[in-house]
């Protein structure tokens, strides 16, 4: 049951003395990985006050409305919402504030819904979803087991550098989701990570790490919990400031036992700079936005040979090393998948996504407007990719490479599969990049002005036959001849040419106007076809009579049009079926129709200049 907060609250308020992550209590949603980067961001007041802006109440100018504000792909956008909130027996469902009056989570959580479709959306997902939302950083990863010597540094570093940061424990199986252990950590789960220590203790320093679960309970129970003997063995006033007795879900713990315990570290970066680095640095971003499509950009890993190269492909130049005197540039690159969450209602999850980077070869240095193709792929092995393939919301790496060209291909696991996404790349130093892709251009055929004296014998006695007495082919007669002599081809698939397609082909070829084709250009028709028809069995690989949508894209070149990733997707739109493939007319109509649209632009642009201006009666 939705309800205005005053139908159960006589005296709501926005915030009460702060936004504290002891204000955020996990209710009956499965969204403990938002809380957890909720409660993360009440630790760094300059971008809780982004999130949740300033000068908002229940008293002053109240309207019913609140606004909120989140990073999504590359902006911040802006989420209104009203004042009702689930409730059931007079108690708010989901995620509710310590103090009973206080509702400032709770209206970020309804925000938070609104933006990815609705409650139910967040149910389950990575604390970095969260981060990376609230602040626009770049998440890493660590698996505990396979842990840097320095962890405790880093985490020192990130806590200095008011990163956010989260931890989860590895579910084995179903019935181990959020399983809880005999010292109450619990499996499957999403916990904060909200602070750092070094105390002495017996005589030597002991790593602390405070941790929170967001369910505002359920707290370690091993040393260094709330209860346990250790604090009694330190200096008093340490104690003092750190020591809290309160079951309000978070807790101290020791480093050893944290990494023995959790397996999972998410640490996101308000800057790309590596914690490991005392040192601060202004690093160069750039975003991407792009999309697979299946038939046109949809290629899948490395391990689909025959479809990885029709992948995005992005081209980034390392120009200067880091430090002088070495050969090593550092770059990080985080490849995001789009709207996953809003996908849900329709059935779909998050895809399994990464990465591989290849460096340009020399043929290619320097060189714009080229989408590499297959055999370049088939040649050439990886400089570096993506640590794995993982279906989560994004998947980042950092590298090291020499100075130079290198070419980044984003893509799912498997091919076929759909979807948004953007590309981000820091680098420590300045940088071109771009997305590579084919330049729109169509090397056409001389226009052939053919005598009539010039056609031998034999073709005139077929077209004699084929025209009648009238000497012409309309578009009945032409989809007559077509499809007759398709059909007597036994290696290639068609349904037929329709009317449509024969008429794009009279108005490309009639050099009358009269909507007709006389001999001349019925030749001239006829030899077109014959190059296609040789150009189509050339590059159906697998002799199955069609041209899958990968194969065609190759054909379409080999025939002289070279397309960018959008043009070609519309055209297998139009053009392919539901299991992606192209029959011989379809093959044929396309083509038809390109040259057909490449020649009444290029009569258009007088200048020459790749531009055309019309009127509304053009």
């Amino acid at each position: 049951l939705l309800c205005a907060l005053q139908e159960f609250c006589t005296d709501p308020h926005f915030i009460i003395d702060g936004a504290t992550r002891t204000d955020i209590c996990q209710g009956a949603l499965g969204d403990c990985w938002l809380l957890a980067a909720i409660a993360c961001l009440t630790l760094n007041e300059p971008l809780l006050r982004r999130v949740v802006p300033h000068g908002q109440s229940f008293h002053q100018q109240y309207a019913g409305i609140f606004h909120f504000q989140f990073w999504q792909f590359g902006e911040w956008v802006d989420v209104v919402i009203d004042d009702r909130l689930p409730v059931r027996d007079g108690k708010l469902l989901f995620v509710h504030s310590a103090e009973g009056a206080e509702f400032w989570s709770a209206l970020v959580e309804k925000a938070y819904a609104k933006l990815n479709g609705c409650y139910e959306a967040l149910s389950g997902g990575c604390t970095s979803e969260g981060f990376e939302d609230f602040t626009g950083g770049v998440t890493e990863m660590y698996e505990l087991k396979k842990a840097p010597a320095n962890l405790f540094s880093i985490i020192r570093r990130a806590v200095e550098r008011g990163s956010l940061m989260g931890c989860s424990i590895d579910v084995t199986g179903f019935f181990d989701m959020e399983a809880v252990t005999f010292k109450k950590l619990v499996k499957g789960h999403a916990y904060s990570v909200t602070g750092v220590e070094e105390v002495e203790f017996k005589g030597n320093l002991v790593k602390l790490l405070r941790i929170r679960n967001p369910w505002g309970e359920v707290e370690w129970t091993g040393a260094w919990s709330d209860n346990s003997k250790e604090w009694n063995g330190i200096d008093p006033s340490v104690r003092a400031r750190l020591h809290n007795c309160c079951e309000d879900g978070e807790f101290w713990m020791s480093f050893n036992d944290f990494m023995r315990e959790f397996s999972r570290l998410e640490i996101c970066n308000l800057t790309a700079d590596a914690l490991h680095s005392r040192e601060l640095k202004k690093w160069n971003s750039s975003l991407y936005p792009g999309e697979w499509r299946r038939g046109s950009t949809a290629g899948g890993c490395r391990n689909y040979p025959s479809t990885f190269w029709i992948n995005p492909q992005y081209k980034i130049v390392l120009k200067d090393p880091d430090t002088e005197g070495q050969d090593g540039c550092s770059f990080l690159v985080a490849l995001m998948q789009k709207d996953r969450r809003l996908l849900r209602r329709e059935g779909k999850d998050m895809e399994t996504i990464g990465y591989a980077i290849y460096e340009v070869p020399k043929e290619f240095l320097g060189s714009t407007g080229v989408h590499l193709k297959r055999d370049f792929f088939l040649k050439h092995t990886s400089s570096a990719r993506s640590e794995l393939f993982i279906n989560l919301r994004e998947v980042s790496s950092r590298f090291c490479l020499p100075a130079g060209e290198y070419i980044i291909v984003p893509s799912t696991f498997e091919p076929h599969k759909e979807g948004d996404f953007v590309l981000r790349v820091f680098s420590e130093k300045a940088t071109d990049s771009e997305e590579l892709d084919d330049e729109l251009s169509a090397d056409l055929p001389e226009e052939i002005v053919l005598q009539e004296s010039e056609i031998d014998e034999g073709f005139k006695a077929l077209f004699i036959k084929l025209a009648g007495k009238e000497m012409e082919i309309d578009i009945p007669k032409l989809q007559m001849i077509l499809n007759r002599v398709v059909s007597k081809h036994k290696d290639i698939k068609t349904n037929g040419f329709e009317k449509e397609a024969c008429r794009s082909m009279i108005n490309l070829l009639d050099t009358t106007g009269k909507g007709r084709l006389g001999l001349t250009d019925f030749h001239v028709l006829w030899e077109k076809i014959k190059r296609y028809l040789a150009v189509f069995r050339e590059f159906d690989l697998d002799k199955s009579g069609t041209m899958n949508a990968y194969e065609m894209r190759l054909a379409i070149e080999s025939a002289g049009f070279k397309l960018t990733n959008y043009i070609f997707q519309l055209i297998i739109l139009r053009y392919a079926k539901p299991d992606m493939n192209v029959d011989f007319d379809s093959f044929v109509t396309c083509l038809i129709r390109l040259e057909s649209m490449f020649k009444t632009f290029k009569s258009m642009d007088s200048d020459e200049d790749g531009v055309v201006s019309f009127n509304f009666s053009q």
